[in-house]
């Protein structure tokens, strides 16, 4: 099997890695600057609390070295997804899935605003029936060029279908990152897996970019807190409106989540003048619930001040 991770970031790095650990693929990986450089002269290091190790799968900057692939994982930022995606046709046969490991909304999502796919180019290059969903759970960064430190113990990789058929093409996927030592799991709800993850996006990614500090350092405040615990049961309920609810563990793991001495992934983006996923985590959430009728005025006032903070308004 021949799988190609398009957009080797930190998340994009860790999950090449551990195809490439797992020995059940010829893995390529789609980069350029000092990561292509990095990653084609040392390969890909991963830190974790229980392991370092370093994989070397191929790395090209022009997918044409590569051509047509068994799977395709695009870990780029959604931001960017539309500008890459005339370039990830060499890579595709008329069955090859296209895995979009996004946070936020998706650019297949129904009902999904222009915004997120500007003039319908991402659905004319790769299609419907191409596009998986995905999410992913792994807090990581990188530290140097073709290097992640991983700070949580227990990381996966979901994936689904649209249809929520669990497909021969996403089961030998996941048996290929399990054999790596990391989670593949093939859900029949892949909708509702985005809103698992985008309540956690939706909690600490704006109160983060208004305090410029990590996690754990700015929930300690109990004020911040409860705020951030008013925008989960507002995530909820535009999850519930929309039919996707979510069950009440889902809270126990956000504020677990956000004890983690991490910067989350908007922030990074935001501290090192990267595009940012506002529109997807931020933006459209708020306009899918205005259109479901649900009342949001906590995750308005943050979302708000979040962008006077980047700027956006």
């Amino acid at each position: 099997m021949k799988i190609c991770v398009f957009g080797p970031g930190a998340i994009g790095s860790h999950i090449t890695a551990r195809f490439a650990k797992g020995g059940q693929a010829e893995v390529s990986v789609l980069a350029r600057g000092a990561q292509l450089e990095a990653i084609r002269a040392r390969g890909i290091t991963v830190r974790t609390p229980e392991e370092e190790f370093t994989a070397r799968p191929r790395a090209e900057a022009d997918a044409a070295a590569l051509g047509p692939q068994d799977a395709v994982v695009v870990t780029v930022k959604a931001p960017a997804v539309p500008g890459i995606a005339a370039a990830i046709s060499p890579l595709l046969r008329p069955d090859t899935p296209v895995v979009f490991v996004l946070n936020g909304i998706p650019w297949w999502w129904e009902d999904a605003p222009d915004v997120l796919d500007p003039d319908g180019v991402t659905r004319a290059a790769v299609g419907l029936d191409r596009a998986v969903g995905g999410v992913v759970w792994s807090a990581c960064t990188v530290t140097e060029p073709g290097v992640v430190q991983v700070q949580t113990a227990a990381n996966r990789l979901i994936m689904g279908e649209r249809s929520g058929e669990a497909t021969p093409r996403l089961k030998a996927l996941a048996a290929a990152l399990e054999a790596g030592g990391m989670g593949g799991v093939v859900s029949p709800a892949i909708r509702t897996e985005i809103w698992t993850k985008l309540l956690n996006n939706l909690t600490n990614g704006p109160i983060t970019l208004i305090t410029r500090q990590d996690m754990r350092t700015t929930f300690n405040d109990p004020v911040v807190m409860a705020a951030a615990r008013a925008v989960m049961q507002e995530g909820m309920a535009i999850a519930a409106a929309l039919g996707h609810p979510l069950g009440p563990e889902i809270e126990k793991n956000v504020l677990r989540s956000v004890t983690l001495a991490h910067r989350p992934s908007i922030l990074q983006d935001f501290e090192a003048g990267r595009a940012l996923e506002f529109d997807a985590l931020l933006e459209v959430p708020l306009q899918l619930a205005r259109a479901a009728g649900v009342s949001a005025p906590t995750l308005e006032l943050l979302v708000a001040l979040a962008r006077k903070t980047v700027g956006r308004g």
